[in-house]
């Protein structure tokens, strides 16, 4: 009877001695490493420093306002505070920077009662006046320079029943629910309504215009306050200029 061995591979990637014996010959190719898995290395938190806390939402911010291990370290508590300050305050000036329009039933809500965080500045208008197209393209610009100043639109009527065309275009500056200036017709701001002189009358007695970057304090309002005026005169000393040049231009001709 003959004498049969048989060789197998009993794992699938092992080998057996006859493909030792065949890789040694160079009949097959070269075994392949045994696999091996990554050493395990422990998940580590993020060291909780500043970087840790500028990765975080205003949300993860809130959620640690309990953490006990806040509780044993004062500078990483008054830090998170600011930076949940600084996310709040950054959030806020995102809030605005365009002329919202709105209704009667949207005064409420959108004027009077958001008065209460920030300066508001109302412009009753009316379309097809020219004077009212001109002033609102100034506050397109200064809502664009001023994002933390809130800046409306409404039709005159619709806020107040019978409102005299003659006194248009209006603004109405409000805060903490309350009236605080009034400027009616656009000689109210000036012979040239540009945004220059129109931020100086908002800002003539209060800080109306707010970039979001100053604080509330009273040097952060004069900043304000200076800013807007530096701007104004800016303006006029490029006007002149721009005018000279076109009359030197002129008389060359």
């Amino acid at each position: 009877m003959a004498d049969y061995h048989f060789v197998y591979k009993d794992v699938e990637g092992t080998s057996t001695q006859w493909d030792d014996i065949q890789r040694k010959l160079g009949n097959l190719p070269a075994k392949a490493p045994a696999f091996k898995p990554p050493a395990y290395t422990p998940e580590q938190d993020d060291p909780k420093d500043q970087a840790w806390f500028d990765k975080m939402t205003e949300e993860e911010l809130e959620d640690l306002e309990d953490d006990k291990d806040l509780d044993d370290d004062r500078f990483l508590e008054e830090y998170r505070k600011k930076r949940l300050t600084e996310l709040r305050e950054a959030a806020k000036v995102k809030r605005y920077g365009s002329v919202t329009p709105i209704s009667s039933s949207d005064f409420m809500r959108e004027v009077t009662q958001a008065s209460d965080e920030d300066w508001v500045v109302v412009c009753l208008y009316k379309d097809g006046f020219a004077e009212c197209g001109l002033l609102l393209g100034c506050l397109d610009e200064l809502a664009s320079r001023y994002p933390a100043t809130k800046f409306v639109k409404i039709i005159s009527t619709d806020c107040i029943p019978n409102y005299p065309d003659c006194n248009l275009p209006t603004l109405v500056v409000y805060r903490h629910g309350a009236v605080k200036g009034t400027h009616v017709g656009l000689k109210s701001v000036g012979r040239r309504c540009t945004p220059e002189s129109v931020a100086l009358v908002l800002c003539q007695s209060e800080p109306v215009l707010n970039d979001g970057k100053s604080g509330d304090d009273d040097s952060s309002r004069e900043a304000v306050m200076a800013g807007v005026r530096r701007q104004f005169i800016e303006r006029v000393v490029k006007d002149h200029e721009d005018k000279d040049n076109d009359d030197d231009g002129y008389n060359s001709d």
